[in-house]
């Protein structure tokens, strides 16, 4: 999960700042799930977190999956930086906050289910809609998502492991590399339908977002078994 970043630049010519608007309230809508809130303020115990965290395994792993699957797509492919991987610090922020049987123990809500699979499925059928789910996840974890790594560490006193996802080592800026991100999004190919389909694919990745942190809010560390 992330939170909204305000910008200047109002263009909204630009794709980058219409899908930065076109998502805008369901942005906000999601950061500002009861679960956040109570994360934010320290009131989410360990077992929570690490249901959070493991929630967030299922949607990185199809996500990566995707980019195996989009590796030779000519317009998904500058998007694919090997930077953002996050599936091998969630394993080693799992085995901190579950155990190294984590993968026998963790299941996926029903919410996070629907979500993995529907970015696996459009990975093989519609890559405009993949990256779609791609910019919110990644744009947001180098944004307000840093923010809930710092929470993390103060709340559970973790420094490595337990919140390696929330970290980007490769990435020297955060700044420059979402600069060059936004600047891919304004110059790849798609039609202008096809536009208007990847603004409405990206509310929803934001809707299925606010749907996983529902699941936890109602109690996640049921998606922990001991």
């Amino acid at each position: 999960m992330s939170l909204l970043v305000r910008e200047t630049d109002d263009s909204l010519e630009r794709f980058s700042a219409r899908i930065r608007e076109a998502t805008r309230e369901d942005h906000e809508r999601a950061e500002q799930s009861p679960f956040i809130g109570a994360f934010l303020d320290g009131r989410v115990s360990r077992a929570g977190f690490a249901a959070m965290t493991g929630q967030l395994w299922f949607i990185y792993e199809a996500l990566e999956t995707g980019a195996r699957t989009l590796q030779d797509d000519p317009v998904a492919r500058p998007f694919l930086d090997p930077r953002l991987s996050r599936v091998d610090a969630l394993q080693v922020d799992l085995t901190e906050l579950i155990g190294g049987d984590w993968p026998t123990r963790l299941m996926a809500s029903p919410a996070t289910r629907l979500h993995a699979d529907h970015i696996r499925e459009l990975a093989l059928t519609w890559p405009g809609g993949y990256m779609a789910h791609h910019y919110t996840r990644f744009m947001g974890d180098l944004s307000g998502g840093r923010l809930l790594g710092k929470t993390a560490q103060r709340v559970y006193g973790l420094t490595d492991a337990g919140v390696r996802f929330y970290r980007f080592d490769e990435i020297a800026s955060a700044r420059a590399f979402k600069d060059s991100y936004r600047s891919l999004l304004d110059r790849a190919p798609w039609t202008d339908a096809e536009r208007e389909r990847i603004l409405d694919e990206a509310s929803l990745s934001f809707r299925m977002t606010g749907a996983m942190l529902d699941d936890l809010a109602r109690g996640g560390d049921v998606f922990v078994h001991s």
